[in-house]
């Protein structure tokens, strides 16, 4: 094994962050500019990178061990993946998703044809260019949308997939093929965010499909990511983000992780779970029983990204410790709940809040592990 994978088998990291981080404005006003056709996509593209240059210079400076590059060619955290797969394509739809207040910009995406992975996918090229910005001074983490991201009912075109089993099968292969073009183009840390997932535990069923229990979606759930993940390489690293909602510092659901935990803490093969655990629609840690000891990392989000307020840090330790009732400290990590802009419109806080968080989870992570 190289050095370099030795160090990579260190993440998920004591102080960890979930991946997007806040558009800076003259990057909302370069991608109006594109859509309105004053500036080219390659003028686009400049702008975003001298912005990840910038960000990535920043989550170093804050004492990170892994750097993303935000999330800043991405419009949404999940669509911008899954609709450059071949199948897959987005559309405007009739309304936006329901959150806590507010509902979501109209998007979503569509099964159209045979899902595959599309080799050309942008966010290979995308990796490469951010690893080489990098350079080796940290991990360069990719994140993307968790294959269950596909099982909402309303995706899979019945006509084309009448068995939901087909349409698995199909799902896992194009992500087995995404999992093996990641790590052929460098990436040792990659993130599957699941709000899918989340949705299942909460009370009531976000994606309500007649045909299936609850407990039967988890169980498919669980085989695609583990589907996924057979045979992947031993030196990348795997975690599972599991995030209720985030959307201008809104929310989509509530409920504790005890519907799902048996099942996906218990048995799921990632390296790690980041968690929200921010508020008390989290419910409690008791869930993590179900975390095989000595088993994958659970990386604690106790620190909230909705808002900018620093939390008190003897309060953070106090969660921290009171986990340790159900996983060993050495076990623990520590990370905002969920990112920052989980889409373009990013969070209500500031850019200097929201590094100030950062830079307040890498202390209390020094304090707690040393």
């Amino acid at each position: 094994m190289t050095n370099q994978s030795t160090t990579l088998t260190k993440a998920p990291f004591r102080a960890d962050h979930v991946g997007s981080l806040l558009r800076p404005e003259n990057l909302h006003n370069a991608r109006t500019d594109f859509k309105e056709g004053s500036i080219t996509a390659e003028q686009l593209r400049k702008i975003e990178t001298q912005e990840i240059k910038r960000i990535v210079e920043k989550q170093l400076d804050v004492g990170l061990d892994l750097v993303t590059d935000g999330e800043f060619r991405r419009t949404w955290w999940h669509f911008d993946f899954l609709e450059h797969l071949n199948g897959i394509e987005g559309y405007v739809s009739k309304e936006g998703r329901p959150f806590q207040g507010v509902q979501t910009e109209r998007y979503n995406v569509r099964n159209t044809g045979k899902i595959s992975f599309n080799p050309d996918h942008p966010f290979i090229r995308d990796f490469i260019e951010l690893n080489d910005i990098v350079g080796g001074r940290a991990v360069a983490k990719q994140t993307i949308p968790s294959p269950n991201q596909l099982f909402p009912s309303e995706i899979r075109n019945k006509e084309i997939y009448p068995d939901i089993e087909e349409y698995a099968k199909d799902v896992i292969q194009a992500y087995r093929d995404a999992v093996k073009a990641f790590y052929d183009a460098g990436v040792r840390y990659l993130q599957f965010d699941d709000v899918y997932i989340a949705g299942l535990s909460s009370a009531k069923l976000p994606h309500s499909d007649d045909e299936f229990s609850r407990q039967e979606l988890i169980d498919l759930a669980l085989r695609v990511v583990n589907g996924v993940l057979e045979d992947k390489p031993e030196d990348l690293i795997v975690t599972t983000h599991l995030c209720r909602g985030n959307y201008r510092s809104a929310w989509s659901f509530e409920g504790s992780y005890a519907h799902i935990a048996p099942t996906l803490f218990a048995k799921e093969k990632v390296d790690g779970f980041f968690l929200e655990y921010d508020d008390n629609r989290s419910g409690d840690f008791k869930p993590l029983e179900h975390i095989p000891n000595g088993g994958a990392k659970v990386i604690l989000g106790v620190v909230t990204s909705k808002n900018g307020e620093v939390e008190a840090k003897e309060a953070i330790k106090a969660r921290i410790q009171e986990a340790t009732k159900y996983v060993p400290l050495e076990q623990l990590c520590l990370s905002p709940q969920c990112g920052f802009a989980s889409t373009h419109h990013g969070n209500e806080l500031t850019e200097e809040q929201q590094w100030d968080k950062l830079k307040f989870i890498v202390d209390v992570a020094k304090e707690i592990w040393g």
